[in-house]
């Protein structure tokens, strides 16, 4: 297959190797994989805020720079993040709509259809759970808020994982629970956020695991940020970056 990658603002700014990784993955898959140079943010944030008309601009742009899958150039788009792939599918179209663009609103609903967040893509479209990977690591897995509830992903990331070789898998208590990030909800609820985050960090920290994973860089960056200021030693990793990694080209992991 031909496939776009959108590897959205925040990963693209803080936490690139989450992009790279899906590029490695799906090429060592046999894949071709193409970067849209112009692509940039696909409006989430302005949305969540408040800020529909001015998120017209950043809406417009994205559907422009991922239009070509409507004409062949890929056969799908996927992006590392649930959240992203979110907004792309449920709020694009609707705050077109409500600003009087019925003709990008209607191009965005088609984008969006060709649109999957990575656990979609691989075991949806691609058909495959066991990507080749390695990771001789023991990790627990944060299913995000965005993932679960808006784009329904279900077990496919934890399909994705069990086959991956030498991990070991601990369960996360309260697995469910937001981790409080919610973009601007962590700088406007600063204190509930904090709490929160408290919360997530003492049941990754009780699960013993070396590693916790998440298929948002967003929730990890909040997760981390926690473990690591209370010196937990416990590391973060990608979906992406646990599946891309093999033998022969194993997980470093990365300060960010």
């Amino acid at each position: 297959m031909r496939i776009a990658v959108f590897a959205t603002c925040l990963v693209g700014t803080v936490a690139p190797r989450a992009a790279t990784a899906t590029v490695r993955l799906l090429e060592r898959l046999g894949h071709t994989v193409d970067m849209p140079a112009d692509q940039a943010c696909c409006g989430q944030m302005h949305v969540n805020t408040g800020y529909g008309p001015e998120a017209m601009g950043v809406i417009r742009n994205h559907v422009r720079t991922f239009a070509p899958v409507l004409d062949g150039r890929w056969d799908a788009i996927v992006a590392p993040s649930g959240s992203c792939v979110g907004s792309i599918r449920h709020q694009q179209a609707d705050v077109a709509r409500r600003n009087g663009d019925d003709r990008l609103a209607r191009t965005a609903e088609q984008v969006s259809a060709r649109t999957y967040e990575l656990s979609e893509l691989l075991v949806d479209v691609l058909g495959v759970t066991d990507v080749g990977a390695w990771f001789p690591h023991t990790v627990t897995y944060h299913p995000t808020c965005h993932s679960l509830r808006v784009l329904r992903v279900g077990d496919r990331p934890r399909q994705l994982l069990e086959a991956v070789e030498g991990i070991e898998l601990r369960e996360l208590g309260e697995a469910e629970q937001c981790c409080g990030f919610g973009g601007t909800f962590s700088l406007k609820n600063s204190e509930t956020s904090a709490a929160m985050v408290t919360d997530k960090a003492d049941e990754v920290v009780a699960t013993g695991a070396e590693v916790v994973a998440a298929g948002d860089w967003s929730c990890l960056l909040n997760i981390s940020g926690a473990l690591d200021r209370r010196r937990t030693g416990v590391r973060a990793a990608h979906l992406a970056e646990i599946l891309a990694s093999t033998r022969d080209e194993p997980w470093q992991g990365a300060d960010l």
